[in-house]
């Protein structure tokens, strides 16, 4: 099974990844008064475990949350970091895979993981270490969000690419275009990813391509993982109940043996 290098893809992305969206900083605002509404509580101590540059948990700290953030991606974390001291907020991140949290037991009131960022991990066991990881620095009855793309649907229709989505630049100089054309493997269940950007050039589109791989996982199998890691209460909320752009899997955590 081929497979490349996450953390390689999102360091290579890490400076445009704004550029994906047609407006960040509303997307942004939006995802987190999304996430904000089941979070539980104000105030929250909330770790997101897959923060990218930081759609998701800049979005909760301008809500007032405590926010923490970590990565597989250094370069993305940093941004990430930078980006919220731009807004006034504060996001302390580092580098780290969610399968090996560098925290204590029971620190947080909600764990974070959105964007499809888990579907990285390509096997059973990965899945269940980093949902393990996420229980463990959970408080008994802490809250886990979790989103993917809307692999069930997918599964069933086997797409080859995504819909162009287009940035314009904010002095109206310049357009970027994103797309993704995807190969399924033979299992039926992975896909490579070939993330396409096209950027005004000189005369001329520049062209950035970066892969990655995938796990396409259904949301009866994800919630079966999330059970066998100590999570209760667990439901699927779909984009057109919580706002959220993807499918949120939410949980809370059982008290540990």
């Amino acid at each position: 099974m081929p497979e490349f290098s996450t953390a390689r893809f999102y360091d290579e992305l890490a400076d445009d990844y704004h550029l994906i969206y047609p407006d960040w900083e509303t997307s942004l605002r939006r995802q987190g008064a999304a996430l904000d509404a089941l979070v539980g509580r104000a105030g929250a101590a909330v770790l997101d475990c897959s923060c990218g540059i930081g759609t998701q948990a800049i979005g909760l700290a301008l809500r007032g949350h405590r926010m923490v953030g970590t990565d597989l991606s250094v370069r993305a974390a940093a941004r990430a970091r930078r980006e919220a001291a731009r807004r006034g907020v504060a996001l302390p991140t580092a580098g780290a895979d969610m399968r090996r949290l560098p925290f204590p037991g029971g620190r947080f009131d909600a764990v974070v993981c959105a964007d499809n960022s888990l579907p990285h991990l390509l096997t059973e066991p990965d899945v269940r270490a980093a949902l393990g990881e996420m229980r463990r620095v959970l408080r008994p009855g802490g809250r886990l969000l979790v989103s993917t793309r809307p692999y069930d649907e997918l599964l069933r229709e086997r797409p080859v690419s995504t819909p162009p989505q287009v940035h314009e630049s904010a002095d109206g100089t310049g357009r970027t275009v994103s797309f993704q054309l995807w190969q399924w493997h033979a299992d039926g269940e992975h896909y490579d990813l070939e993330h396409f950007q096209l950027r005004p050039g000189e005369g001329q589109w520049e062209v950035r391509v970066r892969r990655a791989t995938y796990w396409a996982l259904g949301r009866e199998r994800l919630a079966g993982f999330a059970a066998g890691a100590g999570f209760t209460d667990i439901a699927w909320l779909m984009p057109e109940e919580t706002g959220f752009f993807q499918p949120l899997l939410v949980a809370r955590a059982a008290a540990l043996d």
